[in-house]
């Protein structure tokens, strides 16, 4: 069955930013999109001056605020836990006297084991003040952690955790931040204990979800990459990172920032880097309830067009005006799909049969959730990249898109970028290419 197009709303990885796009599907139209974000909340600073000793009564022992030194070394002692794979020395500094906490960190374990780690520790953050409560003092830490085969530096987020000093045994563990009011940055195992799938190309880690689905998902995200490579070439890691959370509730956990998506079927995003900008290891996150939905065409399409998200760096860009980013990304996901473009572009068919030819390329606004026309923005932006790979050459758009993201002079503005890509690529100005692709949308949908 022919589906229209999958999109993704891409975006500087400093804003959020979401849309909804229509799938035909084999059991009816169900609604999807994508979306680019930077995963983590911003970091929260609570408590009292980290200088200060303030006694805790807990009821069974006194504690007062943590030894940076003796934090350091039971943070130690875990990191050393995970890269040996010694369950039992990660729990020996965490407090048997908090089953529920206890039993929380053995999962933690249980869930990292199954990954590939090729690093994992945790660090008090410098000069955050410990926050006090009854069950001792809460240090804001930064967890970096790296795939094995995949994240080429490490991933970061930001964590808390509770410790309290008992006579006779010293410092431990005790508790997490969320008696403080205090909430770590969302990771995948949160979720529950995690089921690893790898692929020839990929990772796919998901919780809550079925084995056959997971291969299912690696299957075709390796079929992905050779496609993905062959239209923007080789100059990226060829390789994908796939989440799986068990529901949508834990997409919109996993994602942050307090938005409502229900109607995604997959989104491609960036991590944090270690200096705490969104400017780290690419992820494609998917949303299962939607994606089930999909049909094996539409599966391919949105995997594939997420996937050229990760290769171009469409994921991180401020620069490349939106219909270049996700037009390109819809072109790679339908190559070589035998898709009638009447039948992708139904919703921007019937305007213009109707006569209505969007006077203008898409922007940002248009990408929007609450524009109400989000169907109609990507199948603008697919179809203008389509005009350009069938009248100059893949390779042009591809350096079209190129142009465009590069830095010139120092501009930012997406509609100065566009302009000196077309003058230099195509050899057309703005008013020229838009004219050209208007007729060629009479052409393919009148």
């Amino acid at each position: 069955m022919d589906a229209a197009p999958a999109g993704s709303s891409a975006a500087s990885p400093d804003h959020h930013r979401g849309g909804v796009r229509a799938l035909a599907v084999s059991i009816g139209v169900a609604a999807t999109a994508t979306l680019v974000i930077a995963i983590g909340a911003a970091s929260l600073e609570h408590g009292q001056d980290p200088g200060r000793r303030t006694s805790i009564s807990t009821g069974r022992e006194s504690a007062t605020a943590p030894d940076r030194a003796a934090v350091t070394a039971l943070l130690a002692l875990q990191a050393r836990a995970m890269r040996t794979h010694d369950r039992a020395a990660f729990l020996a500094v965490v407090d048997p006297a908090r089953p529920a906490f206890l039993t929380r960190q053995g999962e933690l374990f249980d869930s990292l084991e199954r990954l590939p780690l090729a690093d994992w520790r945790q660090e008090a953050d410098a000069g955050y003040p410990a926050t006090s409560g009854p069950q001792g003092s809460t240090l804001r830490l930064t967890l970096r952690y790296r795939l094995a085969g995949f994240d080429r530096s490490d991933v970061v987020s930001t964590r808390y955790l509770t410790f309290a000093r008992h006579p006779g045994t010293g410092w431990l563990i005790v508790g997490d931040g969320s008696a403080q009011g205090l909430q770590d940055d969302v990771e995948i195992w949160d979720g529950g204990p995690l089921t690893v799938v790898k692929g020839r190309y990929s990772l796919v880690i998901g919780n809550g979800t079925t084995s056959s689905w997971l291969h299912e998902i690696a299957r075709r995200l390796d079929e992905a990459v050779p496609i993905v490579t062959s239209a923007v070439g080789a100059h990226w890691a060829r390789s994908a990172v796939a989440l799986v959370p068990g529901d949508e509730q834990q997409v919109e956990s996993l994602i942050g920032g307090g938005q409502s998506l229900r109607e995604i079927a997959a989104l491609a995003t960036v991590t944090k880097d270690p200096g705490g900008a969104a400017h780290g290891q690419d992820r494609v996150i998917i949303a299962p309830d939607t994606f089930a939905k999909l049909n094996a065409l539409g599966r391919h399409v949105v995997l594939t067009h997420e996937l050229t998200h990760v290769a171009t760096g469409g994921a991180r860009d401020n620069r490349t005006p939106i219909w270049l980013i996700e037009g390109l990304a819809d072109y790679v996901g339908y190559k070589g799909l035998k898709v009638s473009v009447r039948s992708a572009a139904r919703e921007l068919r019937t305007e213009v049969a109707a006569g209505q030819v969007p006077p203008a390329l898409p922007n940002r606004d248009d990408f929007a959730g609450a524009s109400g026309r989000l169907s109609q923005a990507y199948e603008q932006a697919w179809l203008a990249c389509r005009m350009v790979a069938e009248r100059y050459g893949e390779d042009r758009l591809v350096k079209l898109y190129r142009a465009a993201g590069a830095p010139q002079s120092g501009a930012s503005d997406p509609a100065y970028q566009q302009d000196y890509a077309l003058r230099t690529v195509l050899g057309l100005n703005a008013a020229e290419f838009t004219t050209m692709w208007q007729d060629y949308l009479r052409k393919e949908l009148a």
